[in-house]
């Protein structure tokens, strides 16, 4: 089940991620720029008790790509990126800002750092979810840092700030 959130909350970053190669590059934001290339996906009923359409109605989000000297990559996210969460039993959908901005490092091993700052989506399984006090799904507002291993083990997570929305319980 963990690896489940792992792979929700890691596919939810190369969804992000997913358009740093075919993107067409946002010269309104400088040449190494690139609009992020998102598509909708579906949370399976065992993270909410039913599943949760996800879409992104609102996307201005770019992305930038640097390798630095050690072998990782960093990518820099900034821009307005609004996302749907749908109750794929009753239809109810509410609309969140997750305009970040962020940054993610991948290194050389395979290993994770994301830090971001204002509002971001947060997907964890439901152990990692009891294991760090957090909603499954969820929405923050603050500083939110953490890390993941190779295997998508989830090593630490810490946020200053808040929750500002609990999407499970929101779409219950």
């Amino acid at each position: 089940m963990r690896r489940l959130g792992v792979t929700l909350a890691f596919g939810a970053l190369l969804c992000m991620l997913g358009g740093v190669v075919t993107a067409a590059p946002a010269f309104a934001r400088g040449p190494q720029w690139q609009l992020v290339d998102v598509a909708p996906f579906t949370v399976p009923a065992s993270s909410c008790g039913f599943e949760v359409g996800v879409a992104f109605p609102d996307n201005q989000s770019y992305i930038k790509a640097l390798q630095t000297s050690d072998g990782s990559t960093t990518f820099l996210e900034t821009g307005k990126f609004d996302v749907s969460y749908t109750n794929l039993q009753t239809g109810m959908t509410i609309t969140e800002n997750e305009s970040g901005p962020g940054k993610i490092t991948v290194f050389s091993d395979g290993s994770v750092t994301e830090t971001t700052e204002g509002h971001t989506g947060l997907f964890l399984a439901p152990a990692d979810a009891q294991r760090f006090g957090m909603p499954v799904l969820s929405v923050t507002a603050g500083h939110l840092q953490q890390s993941i291993a190779a295997d998508g083990t989830i090593t630490s997570l810490t946020l200053h700030g808040h929750v500002l929305v609990d999407v499970c319980a929101a779409l219950s």
